[in-house]
């Protein structure tokens, strides 16, 4: 934000839960930015309300699960059309699919999270499944998202170039090219960093803490589209 002008300070995220821990919420509190969040419980929902945050601020919680066909609906029921000033993607699931439907706005900032356990360099997701949840489609909590890469290649396609990921290994930000001026951009593979996080889970449900071999080792029979040739592969040929 110290390199990119925002003429709309303006934020759309979805995936907040309840807003305690978000990539908006400092822009929202210490910049007096306005926004709209987005998230599939009415209790996350209700609990964002009951915040003090609510009142004092232009902000507008709903509660929706989201999807391509309905993205843009939500979005333009709430005000919100044009250049805005951020984007945040963090459903845990179909975030390709999600971010690849979205025309109704044209954030000059996008935030996505990346499953670091796909890599820095294969062009892949998750195969799209209407009401994706990541707990059902694998007791491990490992499967969801799309790769760095996956979406350094959505983002060329929407106009974006890629600046970097943070230093946990979960984000990636990237710039809409007429808005970028001269900050560095970065390969995929230059941004990618390994995630420290293990948070897999055994079949009760229960932490096993599994590092990223063993981690991927867990999946690796399952299904991933690569988005540039439509191929389906599995996770162990990555």
């Amino acid at each position: 934000l110290r390199k990119i002008k925002i003429e709309n300070r303006v934020f759309v995220e979805f995936g907040v839960e309840n807003y305690l821990e978000s990539n908006t919420r400092f822009l929202l509190q210490n910049d007096n930015w306005s926004g709209l969040v987005l998230d599939g419980s009415v209790e996350n929902i209700e609990a964002i309300k009951s915040q003090s945050i609510y009142w004092r601020h232009n902000l507008k919680a709903e509660c929706a699960f989201i999807e391509p066909a309905n993205i843009n609906l939500i979005i333009e029921k709430s005000g919100l059309s044009g250049d805005i000033g951020l984007l945040s993607v963090d459903i845990d699931g179909n975030d390709y699919w999600v971010w690849n439907a979205i025309e109704c706005v044209k954030p000059r900032i996008v935030v996505c999270e990346y499953n670091s356990l796909f890599g820095p360099q294969k062009k892949v997701t998750v195969p799209y499944q209407k009401e994706f949840a990541r707990s059902k489609a694998h007791y491990s909590n490992l499967y969801y998202g799309a790769s760095i890469a996956a979406l350094e290649h959505l983002a060329k396609k929407k106009g974006y170039s890629l600046v970097g990921s943070n230093s946990a290994g979960s984000n990636a930000f990237f710039v809409r090219n007429d808005v970028i001026g001269l900050l560095p951009t970065q390969t995929a593979k230059e941004a990618y960093l390994k995630s420290r996080f293990r948070e897999s889970r055994d079949r009760a449900g229960a932490l096993t803490c599994l590092d990223h071999e063993n981690g991927l080792k867990e999946i690796a029979d399952l299904p991933l589209v690569d988005v540039e040739s439509n191929a389906t592969l599995k996770i162990l040929n990555l």
